[in-house]
C-alpha cells in the first residue's frame, strides 16, 4: 500500500511539471488603443471572453465612494441592442454563464461560451463598450441592488467590516482607506450626468484589455475583433491621482463591535508591498508556512495541541501600490484574545530569526507549483492572469509565464528576511473585534 501511494505522489509531481508548461498568447493593439490578448487552446470546445477596465475604487472621488462597484452592477443594464435585463438571459439562453467582478484596481468582466458562440461573446462586450444603456431607471434599480449586497455581505454578515476596521488605519489619508462597496449615502447623492462622466474616463478602449481565451482560430478571432471593437471611439489615456501614503511608526490598536457575532476574534494587519512587488510574493509564501492547511504552523499549535483557537489564519492582500497582510484567530475555550495574539506573534518571530526546514519548504514549492497549475488549467483563469500582467506589472502579458520562475527563486533566506522587514509591531494595527450586545 505504501509503495502505491508513493508512485501516485511521483506521478503527481511528474504530472505537476509536465502541466506548468508557457502559455503561449498573441497580443496588438486595436488603432483606438485597445490592447487584445488570443490564447489558442483546442483541448475542449469552450471560450473566455473578458474586458478588464483598470479602474476600482480607489480610482474614485472620495466624496463618491462606491462608483467602480456600481458600474459592475450597471453595465449589465443593456443597450441599444439590448432590452434591459435581456444580457444575462441572451448569455444563458446560448449555453453560457457571464459575471463579473471588482477589486480597489480594477474591474473584471466575462463570458464563458461553448466556441461557436465566441461572436455572441464579442458582441455582448462590445456592447458594453460602445453604447450602455446608463440612464434614470438604470441607476435606481442598480442602486437597490447594491443596497441589498450590502447588507447581505457587509452589514448583516458575521464579521463583514473587519476589513473596513483595518483598512482605515493601515490606509488612512489613501485611496485604499473605503471599501470597494462604497458608501451608500455618495451612491444616493450622486447624479446622472455624474455616472455618465465615470463611464467616459474611465470605461473606454485606452484603459481596458480584451482577452479571449480557448478553442480559437487565431487569425479568424482578430477579424472578429475588429468587427465589434473597431467602431469603438478612441479615449483619452487614464492619469491616475498621485497621493502618498503617510508614514506609519507605531502600532494601531482598535476595536470593533459586531451585533451579527458571538465569537470574538482577533486581528493582526501589516502593511506590505503591492502585488508587482517581489516580496509580495515572498509573503504569499509566508502565510502558506503560518496557516496554508492543516500542518501549517499556526493550526498545528493553537487548534490541534494548546486547543486555543477554533479557526486561525493568514493571508496576503496583494494591492497594485501596497499590501496587507493580515492573521487572525478565533478563540477557543474563553482564551483570551491576547493569548492568541502572542502566540501569533511567536510564530512570526521564528519566522524572522529562523529559517524554516527543508520538508516545509519543498511543501511550500510544491503548493505553489499546484496552484499555479490550478489557475492555468481553466481557461478563464488563464484569461484574468493574461489580463492582470499586462494592467499591472508594467504591460509584461508574460507575467504568467516568469511568475512560476519566481516562485522557484525563492529561498528560505529571502522569507526570513522579508517576515524580518515587515512584520513588526510598529507596522501593522491590532483589532479586537467584539460581539456588540
Amino acid at each position: 500500500m505504501k509503495k502505491n501511494l508513493l508512485a501516485t505522489l511521483v506521478l503527481s509531481g511528474l504530472c505537476l511539471s509536465a502541466l506548468a508548461q508557457k502559455v503561449k498568447f498573441t497580443e496588438y493593439d486595436l488603432d483606438n488603443g485597445l490592447h487584445v490578448i488570443l490564447h489558442q487552446d483546442k483541448t475542449a470546445p469552450v471560450v473566455a471572453v473578458s474586458v478588464m477596465y483598470h479602474v476600482g475604487s480607489k480610482d474614485e472621488d472620495p466624496k463618491r465612494t462606491g462608483f467602480a462597484h456600481f458600474f459592475e452592477h450597471l453595465l449589465f443594464e443593456g443597450s441599444p441592442n439590448l432590452k434591459r435585463g435581456e444580457f444575462m438571459k441572451t448569455v444563458s439562453s446560448n449555453g453560457g454563464q457571464n459575471n463579473a467582478n471588482t477589486s480597489q484596481d480594477r474591474t473584471f468582466y466575462y463570458e464563458m461560451f461553448p466556441s461557436n458562440q465566441l461572436e455572441l461573446g464579442l458582441w455582448l462586450e462590445s456592447e458594453r463598450m460602445l453604447q450602455p444603456k446608463i440612464d434614470e431607471a438604470g441607476v435606481r434599480t442598480q442602486n437597490e441592488v447594491v443596497k441589498e449586497e450590502k447588507r447581505l455581505r457587509v452589514d448583516n454578515s458575521p464579521y463583514g467590516k473587519f476589513s473596513e476596521n483595518i483598512f482605515k488605519h493601515l490606509f488612512k489619508g489613501t485611496p485604499y482607506e473605503w471599501q470597494i462597496i462604497g458608501s451608500m449615502e455618495h451612491l444616493d447623492a450622486a447624479t446622472l450626468p455624474e455616472f455618465l462622466a465615470f463611464f467616459k474616463k474611465y470605461y473606454g478602449p485606452a484603459n481596458a484589455v480584451l482577452t479571449i481565451a480557448g478553442d480559437i482560430d487565431v487569425e479568424k478571432t482578430k477579424g472578429l475583433v475588429k468587427k465589434y471593437f473597431a467602431e469603438v471611439p478612441k479615449s483619452a489615456p487614464v492619469v491616475k491621482a498621485p497621493y502618498k501614503l503617510p508614514e506609519m511608526n507605531k502600532q494601531i490598536i482598535d476595536t470593533a463591535y459586531d451585533a451579527n457575532i458571538q465569537i470574538p476574534a482577533i486581528f493582526t494587519a501589516y502593511r506590505v508591498p503591492g502585488m508587482r512587488s517581489r516580496d509580495s510574493k515572498v509573503m504569499e509564501m509566508i502565510s502558506s508556512v503560518l496557516s496554508g492547511g492543516g500542518s501549517s504552523r499556526l493550526n498545528r499549535k493553537m487548534v490541534d495541541e494548546k486547543k486555543t483557537a477554533l479557526q486561525v489564519s493568514a493571508f496576503n492582500y496583494g494591492l497594485e501600490d501596497h499590501g496587507a497582510y493580515i492573521a487572525l484567530a478565533l478563540p477557543n475555550n474563553n482564551t483570551p484574545l491576547n493569548d492568541l495574539l502572542a502566540d501569533i506573534d511567536a510564530e512570526v518571530l521564528k519566522l524572522q530569526t529562523e529559517l524554516i526546514t527543508d520538508k516545509e519548504f519543498k511543501k511550500l514549492q510544491n503548493q505553489f507549483e499546484n496552484s499555479y497549475v490550478s489557475a492555468n488549467s481553466r481557461m478563464l483563469g488563464v484569461a484574468e492572469n493574461l489580463a492582470s500582467g499586462y494592467t499591472f506589472h508594467n504591460k509584461n502579458t508574460n507575467d504568467i509565464n516568469e511568475e512560476l520562475d519566481v516562485i522557484k527563486s525563492i529561498t528560505p533566506e529571502e522569507i526570513r528576511a522579508v517576515a524580518k522587514k515587515y512584520l513588526n509591531k510598529d507596522q501593522r494595527v491590532v483589532l479586537y473585534y467584539l460581539p456588540k450586545k
